[in-house]
């Protein structure tokens, strides 16, 4: 004999091997994707800062003097527009027949509140 169970419960069954996100799940992970995003959009425009301060440096360590190295990387400043490090800020150094022009520098993105985020970039360039 066989029985059949009611419709009632087999939605019971069904309901209970049911997987997923709830709602307050879903939120939760919306709210932390969209923090995570807004530091990696404050996060890149330094990076690309860091590229062209880069190259700004290994242009610049084609000059032969300090002052020439300086007045390169100054004109290389004005066009690609970063304000981080300029020409005075530059550490110039002869190796061998190469110049070797090295930079360092820090950058806050404030988070919220007190909570600051801190980057240390750190770089050279070389002559060839």
């Amino acid at each position: 004999m066989r029985v059949h169970r009611s419709t009632g419960a087999k939605r019971a069954v069904q309901a209970a091997k049911q997987r997923g996100i709830s709602f307050i799940g879903l939120l939760f992970v919306a709210i932390v994707l969209a923090c995570v995003g807004v530091v990696v959009a404050q996060v890149i425009p330094t990076l690309i800062e860091y590229q062209a301060i880069t190259k700004a440096a290994n242009k610049a360590a084609e000059g032969s003097t300090v002052p020439e190295v300086r007045a390169i990387f100054d004109r290389s400043q004005a066009v690609d527009d970063f304000k981080s490090v300029s020409g005075k800020d530059l550490d110039v150094q002869k190796v061998g027949e190469r110049v070797v022009v090295s930079f360092a520098y820090d950058r806050e993105i404030h988070l919220f509140g007190p909570a600051f985020l801190v980057l240390k970039y750190k770089g050279q360039g070389q002559s060839r």
